[in-house]
């Protein structure tokens, strides 16, 4: 795996390490309502929803960082299909993000393009 797609597994992994806390615990938050969604309205129904939706980019993140220790420790071909198959899975779900709600195509940006980042580089 090339230097480019690794350098974007990390700036994924920490585009999801710190959209977890802001999701998971500090979502009551205004600010972090307008940062995610465009709007400070509280919603304190999709609380959990939002929990949970935290725990996901963690776990997203843990998974690329998995990838990329599994690379540096002389496991490639464990790591590669690792960090692939997670890149692939954060286009999935910004590309959905986009296509559910167009508003939010900032979000969808930052989930999907460095995914797609490493998935283009690795193809060519």
């Amino acid at each position: 795996m090339d230097a480019v797609s690794q350098v974007f597994a990390m700036i994924a992994a920490a585009i999801h390490l710190v959209v977890w806390p802001l999701e998971s615990f500090l979502y009551g938050h205004p600010r972090v309502r307008y940062l995610l969604t465009g709007n400070t309205a509280d919603a304190p129904e999709v609380r959990l929803w939002r929990f949970n939706v935290g725990f996901y980019n963690l776990f997203l993140a843990l998974g690329l960082v998995a990838g990329l220790v599994l690379l540096h420790t002389g496991n490639s071909s464990s790591g590669r299909p690792v960090i692939l198959y997670i890149a692939a899975f954060m286009v999935a779900g910004g590309t959905t993000l986009f296509v559910s709600e167009p508003k939010l195509w900032r979000g969808a940006l930052g989930q999907a393009v460095p995914a797609a980042v490493i998935l283009l580089t690795e193809a060519f």
